[in-house]
């Protein structure tokens, strides 16, 4: 089985390279003259998507193909005040280079929307945000020129006191989005509401591909082991919307979350680093039976985790472990 780790969005290695400056409205409304302010909104933007392009060069020469963007590459471009500015028209050339540096690389990218983009939720006005929200994710993508396998990674939201109708409501409000928006979706298990058999079910249900976060699963859960659910999580990534765009000979592998926690104390927060036992623990069982795992790591050090785990994983080679070190950023395990 071969495993590509990624990491998300910022670098502790590369130094003034934040792919997420922003400006707060506030900053913005202060601003007498408008057409100035959209345009400072907008040198902002250019200075993330270049940042990010630095980021994807600095990926490329470690090994790294899997890397989630961050949501905050355009300041304010979901701002109700702000439905005038066509940020994406503007920054068009811009968004198209790192796009073509995502392609010409063959990296894996994602996004994952912020934790207010929830389809289950009974507030109308809450959905058309959470819409306009993954619209916007979208529409980034679709700028970037990407197929559908550049995913928007979401959980399903919350309970609302009764959990099995939140997830009835998900699945309505996931049916009535547009098939651009359907088609980009992957559904991940979340550490205190929807544990990983609920988010499981309405994968099914929909045909969405769903990402196992191993952190949550441990977390929140119903006694069950992670690999146990392993078969029928993979078979999610077979299904025609996990699969649209994806060439026939190179099928796009199955994701999954690691982190370890922070502490006994502190067991949902993340720490700075990944303890590699629990994850090779798993990625053994599931490697008789599958192929590849894209592995995203959710670690406060972000590129700094992986390097460090890569380099535990090169004195773990040999001896029988069933661990081959392939490049910076992927190994073998044996099955």
């Amino acid at each position: 089985m071969i495993v590509r780790f990624g990491y998300v969005a910022m670098s502790t290695v590369i130094k003034n390279c934040s792919p997420s400056k922003t400006m707060t409205m506030a900053s913005f409304s202060k601003l007498d003259d408008r057409e100035a302010a959209v345009r400072r909104l907008e040198s902002i933007a250019r200075g993330n998507l270049h940042n990010t392009l630095r980021l994807l060069r600095h990926n490329r020469a470690s090994d790294i193909k899997v890397y989630r963007l961050t949501s905050k590459l355009v300041p304010l471009a979901t701002h109700p005040e702000l439905r005038d500015w066509n940020a994406l028209a503007a920054l068009a050339q811009d968004f198209a280079e790192v796009g073509r540096y995502i392609k010409e690389n063959g990296i894996r990218v994602s996004f994952h929307p912020d934790h207010f983009t929830v389809l289950s939720t009974p507030r109308p006005e809450v959905l058309a945000s959470s819409v306009r929200d993954l619209r916007h994710h979208t529409d980034m993508l679709s700028a970037m020129e990407l197929p559908a396998t550049a995913k928007n990674n979401i959980h399903i939201g919350g309970a609302y006191g009764d959990k099995p109708l939140a997830a009835a409501r998900f699945a309505q409000n996931f049916r009535e989005l547009a098939p651009e928006l359907q088609e980009r979706i992957t559904l991940e298990n979340d550490d205190k509401t929807f544990n990983a058999v609920e988010t499981l079910e309405v994968c099914k249900t929909l045909g969405l591909p769903m990402v196992l976060d191993l952190h949550h699963q441990w977390v929140n859960n119903e006694g069950e082991l992670p690999w146990e659910l392993w078969p029928d999580i993979s078979r999610t990534w077979q299904t025609p919307l996990a699969q649209k765009d994806a060439p026939s000979d190179r099928p796009l592998p199955p994701k999954i979350h690691v982190s370890s926690p922070r502490s006994l104390s502190d067991p949902r927060s993340h720490a700075d680093n990944v303890d590699p036992a629990p994850l090779l623990a798993f990625l053994k069982r599931i490697a008789p039976d599958t192929a590849a795992v894209d592995v995203m790591i959710e670690a406060k050090a972000k590129d700094g985790a992986l390097f460090e785990l890569m380099e535990t994983l090169k004195g773990m080679e040999g001896a029988g472990s069933g661990i081959t070190v392939l490049d910076g950023a992927s190994i073998r395990i044996e099955a």
